[in-house]
């Protein structure tokens, strides 16, 4: 078989080692060839292409981003969007498509392959947010850089008695707030799934300072919303699959703390320096059985399905299970860890 791959969506740490794990089984032990569409689904679209090989993927599992490189690239935003990707396979010859994204990118996979376009899916965001896997890969990662960031500015904050504002990526999910913040240490968590209302948040860093800590972190997720009218954030136009471009939320926080409490208040967003970097040892391993398992998948010819992590095997779901909801906290986990919230 001739097999596509492409990586769709933000990037982040461990997809290249899917590659790199879906060309060496594809190659050497299925005898299939494969091929890389560059940019998302853009690639497809405009016939970006490149070729995979064994030797040419070498070297690539503690490499950061995508050799494919991507983009928010919606086709099915496009006057025959379907019809365009067809065509654009089977002007490569391909026979069918791995594609390793999120919730969006795996969204129109799921629909292409109601239309009769082979694809499997893997599972990759740096939110962990897709329902049908534990866990995504470049999550881990993601959560130790940002823990990382958050143990270097307590020293900072305690020097200068100072309220630092972290807010790290999360649209409609605060796992990476949440873990990040329990990890780091953090004095107040904020998340996408509670609400919060900033007179509760400055209560509570007066509280903390009445009782002797000058110095406090806060972590936000981009995504969490505050109470109606207690503070404004500006939106940034909408990308191709209508979503909000998130960030700043941290940047209207932070100066009405230091209004409301006059502690010297302090912002820090980490935005894409998360999906930047290496990946973590679990995230090689999990990228890698991901892209084993896909094109096993492929293979088999067992298309419209999404490789998942069930406990710690490799399983696999329908796609549209994959992206029918989102996986957000649920109240338990934040009930567990209510004491750093607002």
């Amino acid at each position: 078989m001739r097999v596509g791959v492409l990586t769709g969506g933000g990037d982040c740490p461990g997809l290249n080692a899917v590659i790199r794990a879906l060309v060496r089984r594809g190659e050497e032990v299925h005898g299939h060839q494969l091929l890389g569409f560059r940019h998302g689904w853009r690639g497809v679209l405009d016939g970006e292409t490149t070729e995979l090989t064994v030797a040419k993927t070498t070297g690539l599992l503690a490499r950061g981003g995508t050799v494919l490189g991507t983009s928010r690239t919606n086709p099915l935003t496009r006057d025959g969007g379907c019809d365009a990707v067809r065509a654009g396979l089977a002007r490569e010859h391909v026979d069918a498509l791995v594609v390793i994204g999120g919730e969006d990118t795996l969204g129109v996979a799921c629909t292409l392959d109601d239309d009769g376009i082979a694809c499997v899916g893997v599972p990759k965001t740096i939110d962990n947010d897709l329902s049908a896997t534990d866990v995504t890969f470049g999550f881990h990662t993601a959560v130790q850089t940002a823990t990382d960031a958050i143990d270097r500015l307590h020293t900072t904050a305690e020097s200068h008695d100072r309220v630092m504002v972290v807010e790290v990526m999360g649209r409609h999910a605060g796992w990476l707030a949440l873990s990040a913040g329990l990890a780091g240490g953090a004095d107040l968590i904020l998340v996408p799934e509670r609400p919060f209302d900033v007179d509760e948040v400055c209560q509570h860093l007066r509280h903390r300072h009445d009782h002797g800590a000058n110095a406090s972190i806060v972590v936000i997720a981009e995504g969490a919303q505050a109470a109606q009218g207690s503070l404004s954030v500006q939106a940034a136009g909408v990308d191709e699959f209508g979503h909000v471009r998130l960030g700043g939320v941290a940047s209207a926080l932070a100066p009405e703390i230091e209004q409301r409490t006059g502690f010297e208040t302090r912002v820090t967003i980490l935005g894409h320096v998360l999906r930047g970097g290496t990946p973590t040892a679990f995230d090689r391993i999990l990228a890698t059985r991901f892209g084993l398992a896909a094109i096993d998948a492929v293979h088999e010819q067992d298309f419209g399905t999404m490789v998942a992590l069930r406990g710690t095997d490799i399983v696999r779901v329908p796609l549209a299970d994959a992206v029918r909801e989102l996986k957000t906290v649920p109240p338990a986990l934040l009930e567990e860890a209510a004491v750093f919230f607002e």
